[in-house]
């Protein structure tokens, strides 16, 4: 989907639903705004329902003021307009009321955005505005006033967020992302000590890049590469819908026949992903026209090593990277289906990815389907698509159980006598 070649009330619609269905906003909260190249501004309205928006009922403020449409634009319009006023270079304003940067809000506290990588690229410095009545002058020059200090994320006292960028999706991939370090900051402060990214490893991170590939001129399209592409796209869609990858991160692929497999692409958003949009990588060369995910060379590594893996997944599901975030172990002995799919769980340092690769290659095998990269992701090789799925889903879900133990008491795990039954009656290598 080319989101830049929608029309500005389309794209309005789109995102606001996006916020809605993950629960990152209410009926009445929120609004959103783009401004147009003629000046116009295009707003959510006041009093409409959040879960049902259509283009029409997006409102289009003209620079002398006209309001055209059938609705009132949002009681906030005045602040969206002054922070346009303040920052020209701004295209978009996002506003929200998603629950963990609330929480943030109303303890004066901004989110660590070191804990995992590109989180600060994205979002920036964070600075709070003073708190001051909803739709008032004051709220808005308040606003503004840290805008016009270049910055281009903003918590309000006791209120939510407000986030500008050159375009509604950037603004989106800046909330979605800062949702979501504040979501694993809240669960990783249950687990004990977060330990954060130093600015320099992060800046070495955003540096990295891998050499580009070779390319070359795909033939004609099989059935099994189709059913592969079919298959990638629903499963990526899934992982969005449950968020366990955001809109530009997270990476699947599937092995093909021979010494090729297919690859989801590099900064395409992973809500909207078709068949067509993913990499097929043959010998070592990309299909050309397109960008791999940067961790194509690790994928292609981990098929040569292993030719019992069928498929790899590089996702960031929420929970189980609060323990990449902490000293806490991901114990998987909670329940059978959890040590059955899941076995041991190991860490690795930040930055092996890069700096080691064949540590990675070495450590994830079928008898050690999941590891944890520090500070960055978890890692899930399968025997197929689905198998990698699965196990992605009951990494997080194992992780969840784990966190909310902690209220409850000590954990009482599966003990080695019922371990080695598992082994034994699921024929589990050791």
């Amino acid at each position: 989907m080319q989101f830049d070649l929608l029309h500005p009330a389309d794209q309005i619609v789109l995102i606001m639903q996006r916020i809605y269905a993950y629960g990152m906003t209410t009926t009445s909260g929120g609004n959103l705004s783009i401004k147009d190249d003629n000046g116009d501004i295009w707003i959510t309205p006041g009093g409409i329902d959040k879960g049902s928006l259509t283009r029409g009922d997006i409102v289009r403020v003209q620079p002398d003021g006209t309001v055209i449409g059938p609705h009132k634009p949002s009681s906030e319009f005045p602040f969206h307009k002054t922070v346009y006023d303040r920052r020209p270079d701004l295209k978009s304003v996002l506003h929200a009321h998603p629950p963990a940067l609330v929480a943030f809000s109303i303890v004066r506290q901004v989110p660590q955005t070191f804990l995992i990588p590109h989180v600060h690229d994205l979002c920036g410095q964070i600075e709070y505005a003073a708190y001051a009545l909803p739709g008032s002058k004051l709220l808005g020059d308040t606003i503004a006033e840290v805008f016009s200090r270049g910055l281009n994320t903003v918590l309000l006292e006791n209120h939510g967020i407000v986030i500008g960028a050159l375009d509604l999706f950037q603004a989106f991939m800046a909330f979605e992302t800062l949702d979501f370090c504040a979501r694993l900051e809240i669960s990783a402060r249950r687990m004990g000590k977060i330990r954060t990214l130093a600015p320099e490893q992060v800046t070495l991170t955003a540096r990295k890049r891998q050499p580009p590939l070779p390319t070359f001129v795909p033939g004609p399209v099989n059935s099994a590469e189709r059913a592969a592409r079919r298959d990638l796209c629903a499963l990526i869609h899934r992982s969005y819908d449950q968020r366990l990858v955001s809109s530009t991160q997270g990476t699947f692929s599937q092995r093909l026949e021979g010494n090729s497999f297919v690859i989801t692409p590099y900064g395409v958003d992973r809500k909207y992903l078709e068949p067509s949009d993913l990499v097929r990588i043959e010998n070592g060369r990309a299909e050309a026209g397109k960008t791999p995910s940067r961790s194509v060379s690790l994928h292609q590594r981990l098929y040569e090593a292993h030719p019992d893996i069928a498929s790899v997944i590089i996702a960031h599901p929420p929970s189980a990277l609060v323990f990449a975030v902490t000293e806490a172990s991901f114990d998987s002995r909670t329940i059978p289906e959890s040590y059955i799919l899941l076995r041991e769980v190991p860490k690795l340092p930040y930055g092996t990815n890069f700096t080691d690769p064949e540590s990675i290659v070495k450590t994830l095998t079928s008898r050690t389907p999941i590891v944890l990269l520090e500070n960055d992701c978890l890692m899930v090789a399968g025997t197929s698509l689905l198998n990698a799925f699965d196990r992605l889903e009951v990494a997080d879900y194992s992780a969840q159980a784990l966190i909310a133990a902690q209220e409850l008491g000590p954990l009482v795990a599966i003990n080695k006598e019922q371990v080695d039954e598992l082994v034994v009656a699921f024929k589990l290598e050791k």
